[in-house]
């Protein structure tokens, strides 16, 4: 899956913070430190939401705002930079993908993008501007890289962790606008929406809701990361009805909670999702002493998540959608 794997402690804080919107003083996925990730980072992160407005115009240029950065493009950009995998894919998917000239380390899908050693975590301007880029994306204004492309008169377009699944859509609109590809962009983000929607409708909602927990990964010595209803990833579960365990454990409100095994056990969720970031299986975490319990572990209602459809807001959306669909009607069938 990943080729070069970030350490866990990177990849959950990367996880954590792809969902909560950043500001310009805070991070999100493609550009989270490689800190590890204590119940104290997950606390004082700030994850203030950034809306994504475009200003429609009739050619170019085209003015943008996102991110809290406004972004001019005086014409149709033909070498455009992502440091963000997010922003890669829709980037392809929007038919924009032979104007891309280079992308960060972990932009490695499609499987066509031109992957680079660039950083989307620490960017190095002089090596941005060594692939003469004439427009860059990134997910979060880290360490003064929109000022400092500015300053050699290259826009840059950040587009922020998405908070709702309505940002995906407005982002793909977004990049379409700066890019040249409004019908594309148009096309891909209504197919997507009308795909959820019907995946959606699709699956039997029971009268009494079903619990479930969602594990991002844990320290390895009794404590889980989670998400709640607040975030991205509560958004999907909760559009199938799905009440969330961690919820009442967000006591600073910002999203991902550190549970312990005894909440957990407590909570008894009737479904458990969890990434394949950090080789766990069913038969891993039913083997966890006490787990055995579980509703979820007794039922064998536990369920593996591709860690990218569960932590990337493109155009891949639809097949998160799709796995938590099929893992409800594999449980109504079962």
């Amino acid at each position: 899956m990943f080729r070069n794997r970030k350490p866990l402690a990177a990849l959950l804080v990367s996880i954590a913070l792809v969902l909560g919107a950043c500001s310009s003083e805070s991070v999100s996925e493609e550009t989270t430190t490689t800190e590890a990730v204590t119940a104290t980072t997950v606390a004082e992160t700030t994850t203030t939401s950034a809306a994504t407005t475009t200003t429609v115009q009739s050619g170019y240029p085209v003015t943008v705002e996102s991110g809290g950065v406004t972004t001019t493009v005086e014409s149709p950009p033909t070498a455009i930079v992502s440091l963000s995998p997010t922003a890669t894919e829709m980037l392809f998917a929007i038919g924009a993908g032979s104007n891309v000239v280079a992308v960060d380390e972990y932009s490695y899908y499609p499987a066509e993008a031109p992957v680079t050693d660039l950083s989307g975590f620490t960017p190095n301007l002089e090596a941005i501007v060594a692939y003469e880029p004439d427009l860059v994306v990134v997910g979060g204004d880290i360490d003064g890289i929109v000022a400092s492309l500015e300053g050699v008169g290259i826009p840059t377009l950040v587009l922020p962790a998405a908070t709702v699944i309505e940002d995906a859509y407005q982002q793909i609109r977004t990049l379409g606008e700066v890019t040249g590809f409004v019908d594309d962009a148009e096309s891909l983000a209504s197919t997507m929406q009308a795909e959820i929607e019907g995946l959606v409708a699709e699956v039997e909602i029971p009268a009494e809701p079903l619990t479930y927990y969602h594990e991002l990964g844990s320290d390895g010595g009794g404590s889980f990361y989670s998400v709640t209803s607040s975030t991205f990833i509560g958004e999907v579960f909760g559009a199938f009805g799905l009440e969330n365990i961690a919820d009442p454990a967000d006591t600073d409100g910002f999203g991902y909670p550190v549970l312990s095994v005894e909440f957990i056990i407590e909570a008894d969720p009737d479904l458990i999702f969890f990434t394949n970031c950090c080789g766990d299986t069913p038969e891993t975490i039913a083997a966890r002493p006490g787990w055995e319990s579980i509703s979820a572990v007794s039922s064998g209602s536990l369920y593996e998540l591709d860690d990218d459809l569960a932590s990337r807001w493109g155009p891949r959306l639809v097949e998160f959608f799709r796995l938590v669909a099929d893992a409800l009607s594999s449980r109504g069938n079962g």
